[in-house]
């Protein structure tokens, strides 16, 4: 067993070359030896979200506050609330973040993923013009 303490990872503001908008992060755990699991805390304030991206391995977003936005390349966006959980499978080029207006927050497991980062997502796109 192994116990991960959350005051051991601080929250940091997020990459400015990955996120839009003051977004936090912390990485809350990880397992390199078994599966390659990371699980990512991760605050999005009004405006705030992910670059478009893709993972190697499926992504795992469970919503643990407020409203959430994901959208994947083709498709109409998706907004998702506390208590909600998103499957993104590998290699599908997608982004999240804050439902405009509100605040969100989730968690991201990674599961034997690499993450490519791409462009930023547009503010039209974010607001599902």
């Amino acid at each position: 067993m192994k116990i991960f303490r959350a005051d051991d990872s601080p929250f940091k503001p997020a990459d400015l070359q990955s996120f839009v908008g003051g977004a936090r992060t912390k990485l809350l755990a990880s397992d390199d030896t078994h599966v390659n699991v990371h699980v990512y805390h991760v605050q999005f304030p009004d405006g705030a979200r992910t670059n478009w991206h893709t993972h190697s391995g499926p992504q795992w977003l469970l919503v643990t506050e407020g409203s959430i936005r994901v959208q994947c390349e083709g498709q109409r966006h998706e907004d998702v609330e506390t208590g909600d959980a998103v499957m993104i499978p590998p290699g599908q080029k997608h982004w999240h973040g804050a439902v405009p207006g509100t605040r969100g927050v989730h968690l991201a497991i990674n599961v034997k993923v690499k993450t490519d980062w791409l462009e930023p997502v547009s503010d039209a796109d974010y607001r599902g013009q």
